[in-house]
């Protein structure tokens, strides 16, 4: 996986704000806090660089609807046993480019073995673009799988939020892309978060589709956790991805008793993923969530038009299959709000998430985001060295609205107040939909930060000119000719004043919040700008 767990923002060219758009004052009610074209698709749903450097840790641990709708009744099922904590071989294993220092922000790690009999499903009738879908049991296998926990330290800081990413594997081993983009966020509002892996290659590993060589970690793509570490994971036994969707339920049903963190209780369970997992949480929400009612609430993060396919019993789900599949929108006869949040790559690429655009709804946000890449250097992190993509890698503050994001859909679950309603990337349709861009590349329309509204540099979710399948994904930052900035900036007072009143003004339209404004005043860039 692309991952850093950085925290502040890699400095490089940023810019400022302009917000036509509903929006609310969230901290007054908010608690604190993949055919020819198949084979470049498979690489851009790629968050997993395989610059996956492992997480060692060896630290010691009912349902709030949004207001205004009723509780549905969760049907009772079976859930994962947590009861065996995984220990031995050099610890937990994570895919993420910089290990967390834990307990420097007050948090702690466990890790389990989650074991059951999982249900896979099959569809009755075809997956409808109306993601109406009808989904039956099907067969039944063992599996004994991992999950990661990582707590606050100390019980009294937990606010009863439980974020459980599905995690990715599309580097070819487990990563956590979600972690690494919230976890300031997650650790402000005291929420716990959990890593599942849920597919096959992440445990028993298999074919990898992109392998970044040359990049610390990417000696472990592919093999899985069993063959990563015998000692601590050797006992380890996935079924495929078939039944990836009822151990996810599963694991949910476990943590909501309070399963793998004791002491705690929680009051909302979220599902979050991104890239194939955020395809993944398409399927489950379309197919699954209908029958279990299992989550409270959804955080996607860069989708693409379709959902992960269903598969056979010791199979792994092919993201060709899902890119080539049908798109689908959120079903819209749910209770369980949706905030999907897409980057100007998922709109415009391969991925092609313009087909699958639907309505704001009282159960649905759709927030893209201008001048900003599927993975960028905030995810790759120190990996970015190790990379030639022909010009710098986009580096936007996309990290910083997902922060946002987050907060906003957990205020929603817990007052009933709507995230905002966000402009979408302005798009020219067609057989192959182009994003509209402005003299300098920035794309117009959407969620605007900083760095596309008082630019110095094109932030752009377009790749550079290397043609490598991994820079597909990680888009550009070109920075701008010094006769350019001398046009825009007659110094660079003048860049920082309005560089800081367009952070102000994402800020108040709630697409970021007021504890990362340091972090957005840090993208600024004045360098290139006479005095």
């Amino acid at each position: 996986m692309l991952g850093s767990t950085a925290l502040k923002p890699l400095p490089a060219s940023k810019s400022g704000v302009k917000m036509n758009t509903v929006h609310h004052n969230r901290r007054a009610k908010a608690p604190k806090r993949l055919p020819a074209a198949a084979t470049m698709a498979l690489c851009m749903v790629l968050v997993g660089l395989a610059a996956c450097s492992s997480t060692r840790d060896s630290s010691p641990s009912s349902t709030t609807p949004p207001a205004g709708t009723s509780a549905r009744a969760r049907p009772p099922g079976p859930a994962a046993d947590l009861s065996t904590e995984l220990t031995g071989g050099h610890g937990a294993f994570m895919g993420e480019a910089t290990t967390p220092e834990l307990q420097r922000i007050g948090y702690v790690q466990h890790e389990y073995a989650a074991t059951g009999t999982a249900t896979s499903y099959k569809a009755v009738s075809a997956l409808t673009h109306d993601g109406r879908w009808q989904f039956v049991p099907d067969g039944t296998m063992p599996y004994r799988t991992r999950v990661i926990v990582r707590a606050p330290a100390k019980a009294t800081a937990f606010k009863g939020t439980v974020v459980v990413e599905w995690l990715n594997v599309s580097g070819g081993v487990d990563a956590n892309p979600e972690w690494v983009s919230l976890r300031e966020e997650m650790v402000r509002a005291g929420d716990v978060w959990v890593g599942v892996s849920a597919q096959s290659i992440g445990v028993e590993g298999g074919p990898v589709l992109v392998n970044v060589k040359g990049v610390p970690g990417s000696e472990n793509a592919g093999k899985g956790l069993k063959a990563i570490d015998p000692a601590r994971y050797g006992t380890l036994e996935h079924p495929g991805d078939g039944y990836s969707f009822d151990i996810f339920t599963q694991v949910a049903r476990a943590l909501r008793a309070g399963g793998g963190m004791p002491g705690l209780r929680p009051q909302r369970v979220i599902a979050a993923g991104e890239s194939q997992s955020a395809f993944a949480l398409v399927t489950y929400f379309n197919g699954v969530q209908p029958l279990t009612h299992a989550f409270d609430g959804f955080f996607v993060h860069s989708r693409g038009a379709a959902g992960l396919p269903l598969v056979g019993p010791g199979q792994s789900a092919g993201i060709a299959s899902a890119i080539s599949g049908t798109p689908t929108i959120f079903r819209t006869d749910q209770v369980a709000p949706v905030l999907d949040v897409q980057t100007e790559t998922d709109v415009g690429s391969v991925l092609n998430s313009y087909a699958a655009r639907q309505p704001d709804s009282n159960q649905f946000r759709l927030w893209e985001v201008a001048g900003t890449a599927h993975a960028d250097a905030h995810l790759v992190g120190p990996s970015a060295s190790y990379l030639n993509c022909g010009v710098p890698i986009n580096n936007g503050p996309m990290h910083i609205v997902a922060k946002s994001a987050l907060h906003a859909l957990t205020a929603w679950l817990t007052t009933g107040t709507a995230p905002p309603i966000a402009p979408r990337i302005d798009v020219t349709p067609g057989a192959a939909p182009q994003i509209v861009r402005n003299a300098d590349g920035i794309a117009q329309g959407g969620i605007r930060t900083p760095p596309v509204d008082v630019p110095v540099a094109t932030l752009s979710g377009a790749p550079g000119p290397n043609p490598s399948t991994i820079c597909l994904l990680l888009g550009s930052t070109k920075p701008f000719a010094a006769s350019r900035l001398a046009q825009l900036y007659p110094s660079r007072a003048a860049y920082l004043n309005r560089y800081k009143a367009a952070a102000d003004a994402t800020i108040r339209a709630d697409f970021a919040l007021p504890e990362d404004r340091a972090a957005l005043l840090a993208f600024a860039d004045p360098s290139g700008i006479p005095g």
